[in-house]
Order: C-alpha cells, then structure tokens, then sequence
C-alpha cells in the first residue's frame, strides 16, 4: 500500500556561485513536501540547510561536492518513501542518448538488487522524464543554470505519490512562480500491480480496444510490473 507523499526535485543549483540564495519561487514550490531530494552538485552546504528549513532533504554527491562530508549527502542513495524505492546518483546516463540496455545495465550496476522503482539524477542540467524498462527516470533539471546556460530561472521538479500512483511532473520556474513545462508531459504510473489494459507477463501490449497499447511498453519491453495510466 502507498502512502500519499509528495515529493520535491532539484539539482545543479552550484550555489552560491550561480547565485546566493534559491530563487523564492523554487522554495515556495515546495512549501508542503515532504522531502526533498537534491541529485547534486551544491557546491557548499548552504543549500541543503535552506532546503531543510522546508522538509528533510537527501542529497546524492555531485563532482563538485567532493569536499563536503555531511550525513545528509551519499554517493547514492537507495530510499523507501511512501512505499515507492527510489535510487538517487548524481550522474547517470541520459536515456535520451543511450540504449535501455546500458541505462538498465548502469542502474542495475550502481542500486542492484535494491531495484528502484524511480531513479533521480541530475548533472546534465536537461530536465527529462523517461520510462525504461518499466522504471521512472527522472532528471529534474538546474533551476540556477539551466541547459547548461547562464544564470537564469530553471526548472525542479514534482513527485506525488498515492492511490498506487506515482506522478512525476516538471517545473519552469517563472518571474510569477511555477508553471508546467512546455515540452515535458507529466507520467502518471501505476505502482505494485499490472493494470488491467496490460497483459501480465505479456512481451506486446494488451489488445483491450480501448487501450490498444501501453505508453510505457511502447517505449520499453516488457510491461510486468506497471503501464502509464490513461490520461
């Protein structure tokens, strides 16, 4: 059974040299979460402090966290929350630009048995939302330095979990506060049973008429342990 949670992303904020304190718009995003899950790069530990004045915060180690040492950062991090696993590493492949036989060969490499439901990285600074192999993978992008570009509001992101759900969505941050991504769809997963458009153990898609495929299998093979949801 899941337990609602709700869930903020961020990482690559490079602070204070990108900028002295978070944007307000990120820290009033996640007013109300209940952690808040940091894939690296901080720089110093400013940040973390700032965030925890919010919610407890897990940080993964960036490359350029190497020589800060503080219970609250891990080179990974394998978590239960809500119910839900959830591996968190700074850099990891991006499935944008790699197979999903190196993407599940390097999860299953660095978390093993601990087989996450969810993966968060960061490091790229390119905000994404992937399924590979029927695992979320998200990178919530730099709200300091997005793209990889100079100094200019970015984007974090939102992972809401309950009702056997896990929703993952993207963040921009605006001069007014927050608004959906453009470009990036939220993923609505169902988490712990195979949903019933989704044939169990099946290596093609249910052929139920309403639903003649599954999101996630489509894009991935295999669909035994849980298919996008139905908008």
């Amino acid at each position: 059974m899941l337990a609602p949670m709700r869930i903020g992303l961020i990482a690559d904020t490079h602070m204070p040299g990108s900028l002295r304190e978070l944007w307000p718009q990120a820290m009033a995003a996640f007013a109300g979460v209940d952690c808040i899950l940091h894939a690296g790069d901080l720089h110093t530990l400013e940040i973390v402090d700032e965030l925890g004045r919010i919610a407890p915060v897990y940080v993964a180690k960036g490359n350029g966290d190497a020589d800060i040492h503080d219970a609250r950062l891990q080179d990974l991090w394998n978590l239960d929350l809500g119910g839900v696993r959830i591996g968190m590493i700074h850099r990891f492949p991006s499935p944008d630009r790699k197979s999903s036989a190196i993407i599940s060969a390097f999860r299953d490499r660095h978390f093993g048995a601990a087989a996450p439901e969810v993966v968060i990285f960061g490091h790229t600074h390119m905000e994404s939302l992937h399924v590979v192999d029927n695992v979320l993978y998200v990178n919530p992008g730099s709200p300091t330095l997005p793209r990889n570009q100079s100094l200019r509001l970015g984007t974090i992101g939102i992972l809401d979990i309950g009702a056997g759900t896990i929703t993952a969505t993207i963040h921009q941050l605006t001069a007014g506060g927050i608004e959906s991504h453009r470009d990036i769809t939220p993923l609505r997963l169902a988490v712990g049973a195979v949903r019933p458009w989704c044939r169990e153990g099946s290596d093609s898609p249910s052929t139920n008429p309403s639903w003649p495929s599954c999101w996630s299998q489509a894009r991935s093979p295999g669909c035994r342990q849980r298919c996008c949801l139905p908008p």
